[in-house]
């Protein structure tokens, strides 16, 4: 069972997931940080972008710039 926290994070990994995805960018290793959640003192979780090839970094900057326009 999830807690509404992780639920919450979830929920917004896959939004971004889905926004990734709607300009063609897929990080395969974004996932949430899961060490975030084994810690003594409650935190808020964490969104692990993880690692990605050139290709998909250009991407996500031309992206991230045509929204910004």
């Amino acid at each position: 069972m999830h807690s509404p926290a992780e639920a919450e994070a979830d929920a917004c990994v896959e939004e971004l997931r889905g926004a990734l995805a709607a300009h063609g960018i897929t990080l395969p290793s974004l996932g949430l940080d899961l060490p975030a959640f084994a810690a003594r003192c409650p935190t808020r979780p964490l969104v692990a972008l993880g690692n990605c090839n050139l290709l998909t970094a250009k991407a996500l900057a031309a992206a991230l710039r045509k929204g910004a326009a």
